[in-house]
This record gives structure tokens, sequence and C-alpha cells, in this order.
């Protein structure tokens, strides 16, 4: 049905269709392997959702994916060599997220006119609400993306 489905993809569409955002869905699917709890990474990355608080920006699904990644191949120092790296891979898996769904603009994935939601209140979760956006699917295939950044660069605890 969504393509790319594995056990971080159906864990991160838990997430989601209990009602956390994108980025949430998408991190907290990750909290244990990237040394957080449950808790943290759902408030660490609860401001990411829609697109930057609901401004409808770059999708909060693939701002949860470079959570991982800054984990995964992230720099701990000023040294720009170490800083190309993370943004090497990010613009990587901004080039696939492009040429999956056209787009890292949440505002265009969802085909929204304004630049920005009038309101910060989010939409009612329902079928229809599901339906009509590519939410899920962005959700299933950055979390399978960041399953893939957790195998090949894995932390030692």
């Amino acid at each position: 049905m969504l393509g790319l489905m594995n056990e971080a993809s159906t864990k991160a569409l838990e997430y989601f269709h209990q009602g956390f955002n994108c980025a949430q869905s998408v991190f907290a699917a990750f909290a244990d392997q990237v040394g957080m709890s449950e808790r943290d990474a759902l408030l660490f990355s609860s401001a990411f959702g829609a697109g930057l608080g609901r401004m409808r920006g770059t999708c909060g699904a693939f701002s949860g994916l470079c959570m991982v990644a800054g984990f995964c191949k992230g720099n701990l120092s000023g040294n720009p060599e170490e800083k190309e790296i993370i943004f090497s891979l990010t613009r990587e898996l901004a080039e696939a997220f492009k040429q999956k769904f056209g787009t890292l603009t949440c505002r265009e994935l969802l085909h929204l006119d304004e630049e920005m939601e009038r309101s910060a209140r989010p939409n009612e979760r329902t079928q229809a609400y599901y339906d009509a956006r590519p939410c899920e699917r962005c959700v299933s295939f950055c979390a399978a993306k960041a399953e893939e950044l957790i195998k090949q660069f894995p932390k030692s605890k």
C-alpha cells in the first residue's frame, strides 16, 4: 500500500495515527536507537511538524529523517570537513525525497495556495484527512530511509 514498508515505517505510522505530527512520528520511531526516551524524542521533534510549526515549510517527516541523519553522521565540531559530511548526506536524502514526492515543501505536497496556514491549530484526523494527503507515504518513506541510516552507521552504546 505505502511502499518501502518495514518495521520502522510501521512504528512511525503508528505514532502518526495516534495523532503525533509527521516529524514526531519519524523521529520517535528511533528514540531507542538514538539514546533518547520516547518522551524526549516526542518533545524534541514536536515543533518540526507540518512544515515547522504548521507554517508549511520543509516537510516535517523529512525533518525527522534529518534528525536521525544528524545522530548518525552529524558533526561535533565547527570543522568544515565534518559539517560537509552531514550537509552532503542531507542533500542526498533531500534528492531522494524530491525524486519520490516532487518537493520538500509541505505546502506544495498538500497543494495549498497560501504560504502559511492562518491558524496553528492542526486539522482533525479523519479518514478523509488521511486520504487527501501524502503524509502517510512521506512518514513511511522517511522512516524507511532513517532505518537504512541507522543500519549503515550504527553507534556503539
